[in-house]
């Protein structure tokens, strides 16, 4: 944290509470404990003393008031005295009230005691003094303004004073701001100055997209004067050159012109407001999430946490994650100031303390990149260091703008999101996938370690369909190159459905389970964000001999969440460990093994081996990916979505997984690609082009 005197900060007068002042803050809630030693009566001074302040929790001030002499209630009224006492306790936040009586003159009929309370400011105490006449049968208390505090004056003030803690920044690991402090502009509204205030607002509602109703409350609110800047609604700052912009298509240039119109109404104001700003907008924004103004919700659930009506809160993704730490506590003062305004004594203070920012391992360029190449898809990506853990970007796509969520959003621009097919607000790269062939080099070391497989036997040749038996009815497992022979490496190659099927069915469903269990599957990623939980079967088994064989090639009941597949292909490039991933952003990389040994160091490199001639084979599905500078293994997958065999309507999912396998490489990356609906546009292979392009800019940087 970073921390400031709010002296060295201009502290912006929240409060301000005087004998004609109303209550601004809401009250915490007061509990007293009165601690006093008498053996009087109920009706002593120190026991009348005690009533008096047992009231204050309560809010009975009309009670407190029925307790004082004649001469002050002369002096003061009933609403003045309630108004006084119920601004200043309740405006500071007064909770935790402790009084203790420490002495009593009973020639002078006063009462020393000794109070203490918490403030949005801190703990207030001090020595007071309390003096009471006899009045018939029993006491009153001598009211004046110094019983609140010492010191207090009739004509001063008691003044809160908040300066805002800032909000800490999202960085990439090169500093680059992902969320942070931005500047916007807030339209708004002088009363005074409208010429035609139904015409005006009608228009001045129609350009910024709301109902006149909305705008009519807004200047109707009590706090408005005829010379008040009434803030109507925050937009998007334009700039001079957003005024000369060449396509009046340009959405700046949209909102240069909208905000001309709006000046050329009598009355409308547009000024610069500090905001939350997201720079890399949609590309990120699945990652950064947003924040909001806070709800009364909000202000009942985190009560007690320094939330004010004008606070904002996290409300997904980092900004949500790390609400606790990017937002800072605002610094109070509570002053007391004479007539003049001058000050008179410090009750209180906090100093302000400003959130920390939060430094992320991911590359903002490498995120934009991945957004851009697949921006017009349903997909999701994700990108890590395989020998750190270092995650680099995590993508979804079709994406939104998080800023539309500071400026604020029409109906029609929510309704707009929540409707879209594409569904933009989906967050895809937490969820689980079919993985299709993806998965076969998982499959592979499952049937190396357990000795189910040996890589030098050819499985035979059994054209482009299969099956075991009669016994499987009509079903036949399918697959697209034929080649020979069948061994592990030419299958990985070729993407043989047909050869892993085989090798599932050796395996068998126990094996596999357990296997699969070892490294992740059915519990929790260990990551910042949580993600959905990867899957062998909807059930607790795989339940058939048909699924046990579709489980083999990735499909079946197989879901696998894109983070959990890029882990465990870290296994094959550090000796059977699947390596931790992490967004934290740590100087020194922090290398954490998640899986010891998922797979022996011989079949994690014999894996490797077959995933590089994936994309270094002229035959490889991955060949595409090929580079002459650089070595790269991975491998492609294409799952089948569909409600049954004969169903010919269905969707393919389209998968490329590709690494860097030299330990020795400067910029080591493993990414993980997935898109929807690949069927009719080059299925796997379309995803290749993409990561392609996207490899082309990072490896040569």
């Amino acid at each position: 944290m970073r921390y400031r005197n709010s002296t060295h900060k201009t502290s912006k007068p929240i409060l301000i509470l005087s004998a004609a002042a109303g209550i601004i803050l809401t009250a915490c809630a007061i509990s007293a404990v009165i601690y006093f030693c008498s053996d009087r009566g109920r009706e002593t001074p120190q026991e009348l003393l005690a009533e008096y302040m047992k009231h204050i929790p309560e809010k009975e001030y009309g009670k407190m008031y029925a307790m004082l002499d004649k001469e002050t209630a002369r002096d003061i009224s009933e609403e003045e005295f309630i108004t006084r006492n119920s601004a200043i306790y309740e405006g500071i936040g007064t909770k935790d009230m402790v009084v203790k009586v420490t002495k009593y003159d009973e020639g002078k009929r006063t009462v020393k005691y000794h109070a203490s309370f918490d403030t949005v400011a801190g703990k207030i105490s001090f020595d007071n003094e309390a003096t009471f006449v006899k009045e018939g049968d029993g006491y009153r208390l001598v009211w004046e303004d110094s019983l609140i505090f010492p010191g207090l004056e009739a004509d001063d003030k008691i003044k809160v004073s908040v300066t805002q803690a800032e909000r800490g920044q999202i960085l990439d690991r090169n500093d680059r701001v992902l969320a942070g402090k931005g500047t916007a502009s807030s339209v708004g509204i002088v009363p005074g100055k409208l010429e035609d205030r139904e015409r005006s607002v009608e228009e001045i509602a129609e350009l910024l997209a709301l109902e006149p109703e909305v705008v009519e409350k807004k200047l109707d609110a009590q706090w408005v004067k005829e010379d008040s800047f009434v803030p109507v609604k925050t937009v998007a700052k334009v700039s001079e050159l957003d005024l000369l912009a060449v396509d009046p298509g340009d959405e700046a240039a949209v909102e240069a012109r909208r905000q001309e119109k709006l000046l050329a109404i009598p009355g409308v104001m547009i000024t610069d407001v500090e905001v939350r700003e997201y720079p890399l907008k949609e590309a990120a924004a699945h990652l950064t999430g947003y924040v909001q103004s806070v709800t009364a919700e909000d202000l009942k659930e985190h009560a007690g946490e320094g939330y004010a009506s004008n606070s904002v809160i996290g409300r997904s993704g980092i900004e949500g994650l790390y609400e606790k730490e990017l937002k800072g506590n605002d610094g109070y003062s509570i002053n007391m100031m004479d007539s003049d305004g001058n000050l008179k004594k410090v009750l209180a203070n906090i100093m302000v303390e400003d959130g920390q920012d939060i430094k992320l391992t991911v590359d903002a360029e490498l995120q934009s990149d991945l957004y851009e190449q697949f921006a017009e898809d349903k997909s999701c990506s994700v990108a890590m260091n395989p020998y750190t853990g270092e995650v680099l970007a995590l993508v979804s796509t079709p994406s939104y703008d998080s800023n539309g969520f500071i400026t604020g959003m029409t109906d029609e621009e929510w309704t707009a999101l929540n409707e879209d097919e594409k569904k933009p607000l989906y967050n895809r790269f937490r969820q689980v996938w079919s993985p299709g062939s993806t998965f076969k080099p998982v499959t592979a070391f499952i049937g190396l370690d357990s000795g189910a497989i040996d890589p030098e036997e050819d499985f035979g040749k059994e054209g482009l369909s299969w099956q075991k038996d009669a016994s499987w009815g009509s079903y036949h497992v399918t697959t697209l190159h034929e080649y020979s022979p069948a061994v592990l490496e030419n299958a990985l190659i070729y993407s043989d459905n047909i050869y892993f099927a085989k090798a599932a069915l050796k395996i068998g469903a126990e094996e596999l389970q357990e296997s699969l269990q070892k490294i992740g599957f059915g519990r929790e990623l260990p990551f910042e964000i949580p993600m959905s939980v990867s899957q062998y079967s909807n059930t607790e088994k795989i339940e058939t001999e048909i699924q046990l064989a579709d489980s083999g090639y990735g499909q079946g009941q197989v879901l696998v969440n894109p983070l959990h597949l890029a882990g465990i292909y870290t296994s094959f490039c550090n000796d059977g460990n699947m390596i931790k991933p992490y967004l934290r952003y740590e100087e020194e990389p922090k290398k954490e093994i998640w899986i010891q040994g998922a797979c022996t160091p011989e079949t994690a490199g014999r894996v490797l081996e077959g995933m590089k001639k994936v994309v270094n084979d002229s035959n490889g599905t991955g060949y595409a990916a090929h580079r002459e500078d650089i070595i790269l293994a991975g491998k492609t997958g294409t799952a089948e979505i569909k409600d049954s065999k004969e169903d010919t309507a269905g969707t393919e999912l389209g998968w490329f997984a590709v690494l860097t396998p030299d330990k020795e490489y400067d910029r080591p990356i493993l990414v993980v690609s997935m898109v929807e609906d690949v069927k009719d546009i080059g299925g796997s292979g379309y995803v290749v082009g993409k990561d392609k392009d996207v490899l082309d800019a990072y490896l040569t940087h």
